[in-house]
Order: structure tokens, then sequence, then C-alpha cells
């Protein structure tokens, strides 16, 4: 029998001074460096 793993959930990792890794998160600042996704073009039926 096949077994479904999912991605571990949970809190992000911390740095070893205790504080949290910030490097996984879309801040304001860096914002502008990540387009929007593309739009979902549906065919005719779907």
């Amino acid at each position: 029998m096949n077994t479904i793993q999912a991605i571990k959930p949970g809190p992000k990792p911390k740095k070893e001074d205790g504080t949290n890794d910030k490097r996984r998160r879309v801040t304001p600042e860096t914002k502008p460096k990540h387009p929007g996704l593309k739009t979902h073009k549906h065919k005719r039926g779907d």
C-alpha cells in the first residue's frame, strides 16, 4: 500500500541567534522583484 507524504507544515526555521529566517518571505521592499502570476485561460467547454 502506498502512502502519500505531504510537505512538512510548520513554522519557518530560525537562525542560530533565535530570530526568524526571513529569506522565504516577500516583503514590501522586495515585492517589485516578484512578478504576479499569469492569467489562466480556459478552453471553451472546460
